[in-house]
């Protein structure tokens, strides 16, 4: 016994805020202090005797045994970090600095618990990595795709689904919805994701639901937990991030709606830089009056469409539109009327093409319609012979009903040129010939 007036190292152990185990050659527990049962959840009662292969966490196994083989043989490791699953199923982050005793033939080791400390780090990485996606990703679903996987590397986000307010309707619409488990598609209906969104809109709190709950009724009967946090930007509740679990094992907890808080300010952020962006992008291609591509977005098209001809030996056409006597109608009535007619006939274009096939205004009342992948070249004018056909009935502008004659010029590619500045070209000297000939015929 140490002398009153010594001091007693064994006395201080319980004390201590970090656990010191010693393992025997077999890897199981001999001995562990009283501050395991703050760190494991176990107390030391429950550890000892039992293999350390119990408590670590699966992913971590592999590493931990050839960490424990090297220590085994003489090498220290002060800084060797894994996880262990706690009692109460939570993880647990250790970072271990550990030794082997020859004498004792056992590794005596000390953890301490950095939890916290992997947490912040995490967080702060996932901020990182969200502010990033903003700028990298080509579109908002692209950002949406790597939103969910950097929510699921914190907290169990396999059913994942974002909901926008619409500002004009003034309701919430499906962005996003998506379920990582084995590639497996979200089965939950767009109603119910509005369902579960609305209640957080209308809160404008986070809401954390169990199925044996009573508050908030859920209106799908096969969830178990769901957590809904609004995405709260400078201008209001923009949206709702929703993480569903249809799995009685998992249920979602305070800590896991902390988290999502933590992070939904930055992804808010991220989605209002991304839709700037892309209604800038589409100012910067569209025409803003009628919404059909510009010349420059045209351009762009036409380019890749000859491209992909040449490498498919296949045929485009470009029809170039001019209306005839518009500016007779722009000053008679108006430009507010003729404003409107201009999207009348953008409208009326567009509804004679296929999806694939692109319209667009270059300037005035001058149009361009692209035709890919045609089989025959008659098929150009068969889609001319169409949008004639679409304006032989007069236009009704407001309580004007107003004739429209639309001149087209076609050009064929390769028949009538390898670029695009050729076939325009083309087009445009073949729109100029029909519109002589309509003059020819009026005057005579």
């Amino acid at each position: 016994m140490a002398p009153d007036n010594q001091l007693d190292p064994a006395s201080f152990m319980p004390l201590l805020l970090d656990a010191v185990c010693a393992v025997d050659a077999a890897g199981n527990f001999v001995f562990v202090s009283a501050a395991s049962e703050q760190i494991f959840g176990y107390t030391p009662a429950e550890m000892v005797g039992r293999s350390m292969l119990a408590f670590i966490h699966p992913d971590d196994l592999e590493r931990t045994l050839s960490a424990a083989g090297k220590i085994m043989r003489g090498q220290p490791n002060p800084h060797f970090e894994n996880r262990y699953i706690r009692k109460d199923g939570s993880i647990a982050h250790i970072m271990w600095s550990a030794r082997w005793s020859e004498s004792k033939q056992m590794r005596i080791a000390v953890a301490r618990d950095v939890t916290e400390r992997k947490r912040a780090e995490s967080m702060q990485a996932a901020l990182y990595a969200i502010s990033e996606a903003a700028h990298a990703a080509e579109n908002l679903q692209a950002l949406f795709r790597q939103i969910h996987h950097i929510i699921a590397g914190l907290l169990p986000a396999q059913d994942f689904a974002v909901a926008l307010c619409d500002a004009g309707a003034q309701q919430l619409s499906i962005s996003y919805q998506a379920d990582l488990s084995a590639g497996a598609p979200d089965s939950t209906g767009a109603a119910t994701l509005c369902a579960l969104g609305n209640q957080v809109v209308s809160s404008g709190q986070p809401l954390l639901w169990q199925c044996d709950s009573q508050q908030p009724p859920s209106p799908d009967p096969q969830l178990q937990s769901w957590l809904g946090v609004p995405l709260s930007a400078s201008s209001g509740v923009i949206g709702v991030l929703i993480l569903k679990s249809r799995d009685p094992g998992m249920r979602y907890t305070v800590q896991h709606q902390e988290l999502l808080q933590y992070v939904s300010t930055q992804i808010a952020t991220a989605i209002e830089r991304k839709q700037l962006h892309s209604r800038l992008q589409h100012l910067a291609q569209h025409d803003p009056l009628t919404g059909l591509p510009n010349r420059a977005l045209l351009n762009d098209r036409l380019q890749s469409a000859l491209a992909r001809a040449m490498r498919n030996a296949s045929r485009i056409a470009l029809l170039y539109l001019d209306l005839d006597n518009f500016k007779h109608i722009n000053d008679s009535l108006g430009h507010t009327t003729g404003d409107r007619l201009l999207q009348e006939v953008a409208s009326r274009l567009s509804s004679c093409v296929r999806e694939t096939d692109s319209v667009a205004r270059i300037g005035g009342d001058e149009f361009i319609v692209l035709l890919e992948d045609l089989q025959l070249a008659e098929h150009a004018g068969t889609v001319a012979e169409k949008i004639q056909q679409a304006f032989a009935a007069p236009l009704a502008i407001g309580a004007d009903t107003i004739p429209v004659n639309v001149s087209i010029g076609v050009a064929l590619y390769p028949e009538n040129g390898n670029s695009g500045q050729q076939l325009l070209g083309h087009a445009d000297d073949m729109m100029y010939r029909m519109k002589k000939q309509r003059r020819d015929k009026t005057t005579s």
